[in-house]
């Protein structure tokens, strides 16, 4: 920031020392001490509050980029699951009237296009036996 040498500091030493006097020179230099420090604290404070803004920034970009993409994806994958269940209405449609043209079993249960089920076939009659 300010480019001061040693052979500055002893002429501001030097002229500091016939101003202000031997008996408060001492006392002139703690107070300035002090002060400078406090000023640095607060350069340090305020530069720390800078950064924490500018990552703060950052990160609100940062969301406001993945909010952006999840809403986008979402959308396709809406899209995308519009387009099957259009593709797969026709295919239901005919499969209903499919299984509406089957005609109902002896148990009144529509069997399936392979004929009746092995395990419902083994059942059934074991159900009956019992009562």
């Amino acid at each position: 920031m300010f480019d001061v040498g040693l052979t500055e500091l002893m002429v501001i030493g030097v002229v500091a020392l016939i101003v202000i006097g031997p008996e408060r020179l001492p006392k002139v230099a703690r107070t300035a001490g002090l002060l400078l420090g406090r000023l640095q604290r607060y350069v340090g404070d305020v530069k720390a509050d800078i950064n924490r803004e500018i990552q703060l920034d950052e990160l609100k970009k940062m969301q406001q980029e993945v909010t952006t993409q999840v809403g986008s994806i979402s959308a396709s994958v809406t899209h995308e699951m519009r387009e099957i269940e259009k593709a797969a209405d026709p295919l239901a449609d005919s499969s209903s009237a499919a299984s509406a043209a089957t005609a109902p079993g002896p148990d009144g249960v529509a069997a399936p296009e392979g004929g009746a089920a092995p395990g419902l076939a083994a059942t059934a009659p074991a159900a009956e036996a019992k009562t």
